[in-house]
């Protein structure tokens, strides 16, 4: 199995190459999203690639989006490279694993963030305002505290290069609708309390996790990327303890490190093989936690 850091599919033309997603449109209603090993952090993309988290991203989703179909519809078409169109087959290596077709839905304008514990830009916020989001919380509380109820706490959707900014709820409304507002809101915390549950018995807690969710002809479905390491704050739940950052199996040892190593002004340094070792290493593990099955089965 390949590391990937971009694709080349000449069959189809290349609608979009973010920071981890190359999407390709196969028809009027239809797309092929490929997830890349890319590495982003500070909305930066990192020279070097973490190899196969991308199909960890990828599997995971999948495995989440089965899990939601009571609550929500999402977009996934196919995702075994068996039901992808005859000209894709050629290019199993790049594709098996870490790519699925979609429904084309349009985007909503706003990331749906919930929250069950404070940390992150939460905790930033918290210690100037007392509040995430212009949401009150009570006085006295510490890192990674968990939250009286989880909260709903929707972010702009930045380009590449520029920074998601926390918006209040009044806000989200403006941009997407007071309905459509409350509809998301409601599905994202039912999610996030299904994942929890979940989470929980695997020897995890979810601090918090970002959804997206689109339109297709007026119907709301889940898009992108559910509860992976690069949208979600995975910690161990046995050593769990307030008042620090906790262990994790995300990307927030490779956020600690470029904190620990990069001014953020000049282009980012490059990683160490120890440190992409070891981000992969959470990454892997977060799968196998989540999904009773080893990373290994997913290569061959």
């Amino acid at each position: 199995m390949e590391t990937v850091t971009r694709t080349s599919i000449k069959e189809y033309p290349l609608v979009s190459q973010g920071k981890v997603r190359d999407i390709y449109k196969l028809d009027q209603n239809s797309l092929l999203i490929v997830t890349t090993d890319r590495m982003s952090a500070f909305d930066v993309v990192l020279d070097d690639p973490i190899p196969y988290k991308g199909i960890v991203l990828n599997q995971l989703t999948l495995f989440w989006m089965e899990k939601f179909k009571p609550i929500v519809k999402n977009h996934i078409k196919a995702s075994q490279i068996n039901d992808f169109p005859e000209e894709l087959k050629k290019y199993e290596q790049e594709l098996k694993n870490r790519s699925v077709i979609v429904e084309k839905a349009e985007p909503l304008a706003i990331e749906c963030i919930v929250r069950g514990y404070i940390s992150g830009s939460g905790w930033k916020e918290y210690l100037q305002k007392g509040s995430i989001c212009d949401l009150p919380l009570p006085t006295g509380m510490l890192e990674s505290d968990q939250l009286p109820e989880p909260i709903f706490t929707p972010s702009t959707k930045a380009d590449i290069g520029d920074h998601d900014i926390n918006i209040n709820h009044q806000q989200a409304k403006d941009l997407i609708g007071n309905q459509m507002f409350d509809e998301v809101r409601q599905i994202s915390l039912s999610m996030y309390l299904q994942a929890e549950k979940i989470a929980e018995e695997k020897g995890l807690l979810i601090a918090d996790t970002k959804f997206e969710f689109g339109l297709k002809e007026g119907s709301l479905m889940l898009i992108d990327e559910v509860l992976t390491p690069d949208s979600s704050r995975f910690w161990p739940k046995d050593i769990y303890e307030p008042g620090k950052s906790q262990p994790n199996f995300d990307k927030q040892y490779l956020r600690d490190w470029l904190t620990a190593n990069w001014d953020k002004k000049t282009p980012p340094p490059s990683l160490s093989q120890e440190v992409i070792d070891q981000t992969q290493e959470k990454y892997f593990e977060a799968y196998k936690k989540f999904t009773g099955q080893d990373m290994s089965d997913m290569l061959s």
